[in-house]
């Protein structure tokens, strides 16, 4: 079998949306109860008479990290040897979007409150909608209002192409997404649309605008992988940054690079579905130093679809293919393996759910095998990474 390059390398992945339950706070998010891997496994056991199968994950102390919450094992899990670091991390941040849980694990607490839209008909600002239609030449938009993105493609898509109008619409995170046809529209003017109302989303601050563009005739629409997210840059230097500052490589594959707004990268990987990803990670391992890549389909296809047999087909489908990632990487290599909020496909609603990740680390003489508690931040994943790369952070303690 052919080996990765053998170079300083730390790996790291994020699950997203792979939550394990048990936030403190997870009440006041109208979460109490939600539990991502839990809900999953037991819908296994219930359904498909079979445990959820994730031998190397489990390996790495997923089901100890889960046990450390919830003082028991998920449901039929396949109990093993444990030959990593587990931990379970708590969510400081005030929200619980993607951009405020990758900030925080790499190091930049969201300590602020976003600006959400209300749940109700017509719920973008009127004088807003108005500075969007005058400064991007429209003669309106559809929807308007909080919605699924495949149900308000379907919904709208037709009177979009007829009228030439995009398609507004957000949810219960702090996001205004534009859904147009990429033929009909232009996925380019779809972009600079996005662009502008990103610096019209600045005060009071809407955490990211994001391009949804799609294809297809009525009936049968579906999204293209030309999705494009516009955020804020994060206020602070994240570990990213300070690792690259520090002279090493920092590749971001995925929406990495969206997410910190295309600062703290020496390169960024664009890749949709996790078979991509994975072999985008691989090509990208020999830049060397540290890659992130973010698994969104978790996230974006089975969470918010609410659809427990997908996500956990999925999470075996990622499970064994890490398998085979972990037979390729030199033993100098680290692997960190975490998530950046939870999205419960057994929860009620569409949105994401407020609970405790899963940190599992391997590899790279980072730390020994071994229980690593509760974590207070998501920031002790960042204050680890840099400690990889010699490098200190302001905020999170060292998992050791």
């Amino acid at each position: 079998m052919t080996r990765l390059a053998v170079v300083r390398r730390l790996f790291w992945f994020v699950l997203d949306s792979f939550g394990i339950g048990g936030a403190p706070d997870a009440e006041r998010f109208g979460d109490a109860g939600s539990d991502t891997l839990g809900h999953i496994a037991a819908w296994f056991l219930n359904n498909e008479g079979r445990a959820l199968n994730l031998p190397n994950l489990g390996r790495l102390g997923l089901g100890e990290a889960y046990q450390l919450v919830h003082h028991r094992q998920p449901a039929g899990w396949l109990e093993g040897e444990v030959s990593g670091t587990f931990a379970a991390a708590t969510e400081v941040s005030t929200g619980k979007d993607t951009p405020s849980g990758h900030w925080e694990m790499t190091g930049v607490p969201v300590r602020w409150e976003w600006a959400y839209y209300p749940d109700t008909d017509e719920c973008f600002p009127k004088a807003l909608l108005g500075e969007i239609y005058s400064k991007g030449s429209l003669r309106g938009s559809l929807a308007n209002q909080h919605a699924s993105g495949t149900a308000v493609i379907e919904q709208f898509g037709r009177e979009s192409i007829e009228s030439g109008k995009p398609i507004f619409y957000t949810s219960a995170d702090s996001v205004f997404q534009i859904a147009a046809h990429e033929d009909h529209f232009g996925l380019e003017r779809l972009y600079e649309l996005c662009k502008l109302v990103r610096e019209l989303t600045l005060d009071p601050l809407v955490g990211r605008v994001i391009a949804r563009p799609f294809i297809g005739e009525p009936g049968a629409f579906t999204r293209t992988k030309n999705r494009r997210d516009f955020a804020v840059r994060p206020p602070k230097p994240t570990v990213l940054e300070v690792i690259k500052d520090a002279g090493f490589p920092v590749t971001g594959v995925g929406k990495i690079g969206d997410i910190f707004a295309h600062v703290g990268m020496t390169s960024e990987v664009k890749a949709s579905g996790h078979d991509q990803l994975w072999e985008k990670t691989r090509e990208a391992s020999g830049n060397g130093g540290l890659i992130m890549t973010n698994f969104v389909d978790f996230d974006m296809l089975y969470g918010h679809r609410r659809d427990p047999q997908g996500y956990g087909l999925a999470l075996e489908e990622w499970d064994r293919e890490f398998e085979h990632f972990l037979k390729e990487v030199s033993p100098g290599d680290a692997i960190v393996v975490t998530a950046d909020h939870g999205n419960d496909p057994c929860w009620s609603g569409t949105d994401h759910t407020r609970e405790r990740v899963p940190v599992l680390i391997t590899g790279g003489g980072l730390t020994g095998p071994g229980n690593a508690g509760i974590r207070s931040s998501f920031a002790d994943i960042g204050a680890t990474v840099g400690n990889f790369f010699g490098v200190e952070m302001d905020e999170g303690t060292v998992i050791e």
